[in-house]
């Protein structure tokens, strides 16, 4: 049998003398308190059990987290910056809740007595899962921001004063959806390179998001900017003169590019990612198409600018290359596309390619944050491994 002593919180220990949860904590060795029930003994569905370290049991008790789920969902938990599943563990054993002596309805308030309000099945565990941001993306993708918004806006159209507001998500509707804490939302509005325009997040559609990189390229040619040092305020507003909104033109650079941290100009400068800028050409040439190596890294070179420089290992996690025949043929095949969670995420890899090389599988698990869980303890859960040679790379298959 488990004693469970409910207190009430901000309540003042007392000696015990007059029974209830008190008695039981001040119970010495070898004493006995008599055990009855309480007259609001009962099932009482609203009072659950809740075990939680000390960090957690001080977040709850000063209002730091919250319960997030719809209805067909399991809740979960939500602190400030991470997120938990919560979980029912039955118990065995008989656990007794006890109030403390001056609760309401307490008959036996006179007597040295240990009255029991509910008899209690287990309690509920609270166990760090990873964000559920899958859904997060599928919203924001529904409805990408693009250029005939951009052209009804400036306009001042009535359809676009009448578009459909439900399928646009608001900082608050996003709370309100996504099993998520608020810092791993902000970092999945950043990894999807979200922007929040009238008070909606969205997603930039990639034709929109090419027309101002290009615009931004020519400048840099045309004003003889170096891609190392681009100053941010002249960058933004050649853009606004070639009519972008100054919150896009800044979306662009923080999309591409990443602040310079040494050397003058404080948060002004910025410098563009070669990677980034490469990978976005890459998708404009391949599309939803595969192509012979050859020609996709002629059609590629061609679109990136002068004084970037492409190289095919930058696309890893975002194409795939196949053998048919003598040809080499490559594909886009994003890990953006791919399911957050280990089990759908080594499911749909499996069922794409039945087995990896580790080269090829490794850029398409790097993003996989489960707590408790290392990137060797993945392999081993998902994956058998097979490697015939001692210098041959290992090879990876569903387990």
């Amino acid at each position: 049998i488990s004693v469970i002593l409910v207190k009430t919180i901000g309540m003042e220990e007392e000696n015990g003398r007059n029974g209830g949860a008190e008695a039981v904590i001040n119970l010495g060795t070898g004493s006995s308190l008599p055990i009855s029930y309480h007259s609001c003994f009962g099932p009482h569905e609203d009072l659950l059990l809740l075990e939680a370290d000390d960090n957690l049991i001080s977040d709850i008790f000063n209002n730091r987290v919250t319960l997030r789920g719809l209805a067909d969902e399991d809740a979960v938990l939500c602190t400030k910056s991470k997120t938990y599943a919560v979980k029912f563990v039955g118990n065995s054993n008989s656990m007794f809740l006890i109030p403390p002596s001056n609760f309401p309805g307490d008959n036996d308030s006179d007597k040295k007595v240990a009255s029991v309000i509910k008899i209690a099945s287990g309690n509920m565990e609270l166990v760090e899962v990873s964000p559920r941001l899958d859904k997060l993306k599928q919203l924001l993708l529904e409805n990408p921001f693009g250029a005939g918004e951009v052209e009804a806006m400036m306009d001042d159209d009535d359809d676009f004063g009448k578009r459909d507001v439900a399928a646009l998500y608001t900082w608050n509707d996003l709370v309100n959806t996504i099993q998520a804490s608020d810092e791993e939302l902000r970092n999945g509005l950043q990894s999807l390179s979200a922007i929040e325009i009238d008070g909606y997040w969205r997603v930039i559609d990639e034709s929109y998001l090419d027309m101002i990189l290009r615009m931004l390229l020519h400048n840099c040619v045309l004003k003889d900017w170096s891609f190392d040092g681009l100053d941010e305020d002249e960058v933004v507003d050649s853009l606004v003169a070639d009519e972008f909104s100054r919150d896009l033109a800044s979306h662009c650079l923080r999309v591409f590019g990443s602040k310079v941290k040494e050397g003058g100009g404080g948060d002004k400068k910025w410098k563009l990612e070669a990677r980034l800028v490469c990978l976005h050409f890459a998708r404009q040439v391949l599309r939803d198409e595969k192509m012979r190596v050859e020609s996709f890294m002629e059609e590629w070179k061609k679109k990136i600018p002068d004084g970037i420089e492409g190289r095919f290992e930058m696309l890893q996690g975002e194409v795939l290359t196949e053998k048919i025949g003598i040809e080499t043929r490559v594909y886009v095949f994003s890990v953006r596309s791919l399911p957050s969670t280990p089990e759908e995420r080594f499911s749909v890899l499996f069922k794409h390619r039945p087995k990896w090389e580790w080269k090829d599988l490794e850029p398409y698990l790097r993003d996989l944050q489960v707590p408790r869980l290392s990137m060797e303890g993945l392999l081993l859960k998902y994956t058998r491994r097979a490697q015939p040679r001692a210098d041959s790379q290992p090879v990876f298959s569903a387990r």
